[in-house]
């Protein structure tokens, strides 16, 4: 996979600039930092892009030696893209003889964000349908096509290259998230998607671009990365956090209302803040009022071999069998092997009670008022 460079507005990061424009050129001022999960992620869409060539039938060299994360799950994972995107390949040519099937694909949306440009997973271009394709590895946050900028962007730039030669009508998304099992889809037509490209993509970029606009908190600020000094997050979640003085029974129905749908925001600002604090004092700044200590720690051993060696010599067993958990059990054997040999002993109990937002997919749970008035219905 050749290296890629950023764009100031890019495709990954535009449900933040669209919804907070001056934090495109703020986060200029930041050095990128790397992480795990980053290059974990890196490795897994090496894997795809092999994984779904040599599933064409190109020519490619094996990249797992120079995979630094490579496992069991990360195989199946990818192996599992490759399988999912060839089916619609095949779906494609239900209506189009000819599909034409693009791999990592640089694209070019800068007629509507200036100096636009990303690199789309897949996208499989025919008469009626452009489908186009993005592999997320990542476990932390649950991501949905529906109305996802970031893959509006990557269809813009597939209709600025093949727009003209072939009749196509709507766009399909696909996010395929396998740790997470999901594959979310989106379609729009693409008089639809122009129109947005017009209206609000074009005049949102100019306005990030340029610097201007207002800051506005969200939940775009998780990956921002001026989130821990921001002004704007900060007077936001403190806002809210003034309902932290007052006992809830006091509190509106409207008030916890606002309070729910806010909460995590807080809960996760608070937590940057911590994190940032803890972090500049460790590279020696002083916080009034707050002094670095050491924590608490556990007690460890200093030399396992030779632990392990005493306690057999005295008779006793040093060891202790515990049966692999789930997850540990999938990577050893491998998803298909691991279904085949273990779903009729797994289960899956009901999940514990949460509060969610409307726009969540699950369906509501009965409570037991619900279940009470069920019954009453049949008396």
């Amino acid at each position: 996979m050749a290296s890629k460079a950023h764009a100031v507005l890019s495709a990954s990061s535009s449900d933040r600039w669209l919804h907070c424009p001056p934090s495109a050129r703020l986060c200029e001022t930041y050095k990128d930092k790397g992480s795990d999960y980053a290059a974990e992620g890196t490795d897994a869409h090496s894997l795809c892009e092999f994984k779904l060539r040599k599933a064409l039938g190109q020519s490619v060299k094996g990249p797992t030696e120079n995979l630094n994360f490579y496992n069991e799950e990360m195989e199946d994972c990818a192996a599992g893209y490759a399988a999912y995107v060839i089916e619609q390949v095949e779906a494609a040519k239900e209506t189009c003889p000819d599909p034409v099937v693009l791999v990592e694909q640089r694209v070019d949306f800068s007629r509507w964000v200036k100096q636009g440009f990303g690199t789309a997973d897949c996208l499989i271009i025919a008469d009626g349908t452009l489908r186009v394709f993005d592999f997320k590895y990542g476990l932390g946050v649950l991501v949905s096509a529906e109305e996802n900028p970031q893959m509006k962007c990557y269809a813009l730039g597939a209709l600025e290259l093949f727009d003209d030669i072939y009749d196509i009508e709507k766009v399909s998304m696909t996010i395929y998230q396998p740790r997470r099992d999901n594959i979310s889809t989106f379609e729009i037509s693409k008089v639809d998607l122009y129109k947005w490209a017009n209206k609000v993509l074009k005049p949102t970029a100019d306005l990030a671009f340029a610097g201007d606009g207002n800051f506005l908190s969200g939940k775009w600020c998780g990956f921002c990365k001026a989130k821990n000094e921001c002004r704007t997050r900060a007077e936001a979640n403190l806002e809210m956090a003034k309902y932290d003085f007052k006992f809830p029974p006091l509190l509106s129905d409207t008030e916890i209302e606002a309070i729910l749908s806010k909460v995590d925001e807080l809960v996760n600002w608070a937590s940057d803040i911590k994190n940032y604090a803890l972090q500049q004092a460790l590279s020696g700044k002083e916080w009034k009022g707050f002094k670095l200590v050491e924590g608490r720690s556990n007690r460890r051993y200093s030399n396992e071999a030779a632990v392990i060696e005493t306690v057999k010599e005295a008779g006793y067993d040093p060891y202790e069998k515990k049966l692999l958990g789930i997850t540990a059990m999938q990577k050893m054997l491998g998803k298909n092997r691991f279904e085949e040999l273990l779903t009729a002993y797994i289960e899956k109990p009901q999940g514990k009670p949460t509060l969610v937002p409307d726009s969540d997919k699950r369906p509501a749970m009965n409570t037991a008022k619900n279940d009470f008035m069920e019954e009453k219905d049949y008396e």
